[in-house]
């Protein structure tokens, strides 16, 4: 039987991902691709005493098959496209328009639940890690990335347990530096048999680890001023 990595949940798998990261640690900005990459995000936010943002990048659905993807969306509208997919599946640039813009709304819906009001972090000129539960076939954060090199981040870091061989080259070719703790060689490939805890994250989750990440942030810079 092959020998499978298991992480207890996610903040097991970023505080793993903290301790392995390596790279330029000023000017860091941490961010989590929602749900999961929330508490994937805190712990390396935490140990490095980086901001903690939420991404709410999203699948494009297939419109009968809605459980399957043609690609994904961020937050400003940049998309990443699987041109096999939707070449194969006949689907057209209008139908392609039409459920962007659907999507669109609906990351936009999230991210103002999630922020409540708070402006996004600039990205121009920050470190940045990208941080989400796994990798299948990488759209969303291929979407993501795009956005983070669109806003001017100097130095991208995606930062995932688990990953597809095919997924994680695709990736690795993307970004300055990828940490992936697992890299997955098999045909069948399911993020969550990498967790003994993979359930389906709610809203307040992603909420309470924001709040956590900002107090605990604020806190330590208070401690650190001059009195």
């Amino acid at each position: 039987m092959m020998e499978r990595t298991v992480f207890v949940d996610r903040i097991d798998a970023g505080q793993q991902l903290a301790d392995a990261y390596d790279g330029p640690a000023d000017n860091l900005a941490v961010l989590g691709i929602a749900r999961g990459g929330v508490p994937i995000g805190y712990p390396i936010a935490r140990h490095f005493n980086a901001p903690l943002e939420v991404v709410t990048a999203r699948k494009l659905p297939i419109p009968w098959s809605p459980e399957m993807g043609f690609g994904a969306i961020a937050p400003d509208g940049t998309r990443s496209l699987n041109r096999e997919v939707v070449r194969s599946f006949g689907i057209s640039p209008e139908e392609i328009d039409s459920i962007s813009s659907n999507v669109l709304q609906e990351v936009k819906r999230r991210e103002q639940v999630y922020r409540g009001g708070r402006p996004p972090i600039p990205l121009k000129g920050m470190n940045v890690i990208l941080a989400d539960d796994g990798l299948a076939t990488g759209y969303t954060m291929i979407a993501t990335i795009e956005m983070a090199k669109k806003q001017g981040a100097s130095f991208i870091t995606v930062a995932v347990p688990v990953s597809p061989a095919d997924t994680a080259d695709t990736i690795r070719g993307m970004v300055d530096k990828l940490i992936v703790l697992h890299v997955a060689h098999t045909y069948s490939f399911a993020v969550a048999s990498f967790y003994r805890d993979f359930h389906d994250m709610k809203d307040s989750e992603v909420l309470e680890y924001m709040d956590k990440a900002r107090l605990e942030r604020e806190k330590v810079l208070k401690a650190a001023r001059p009195q």
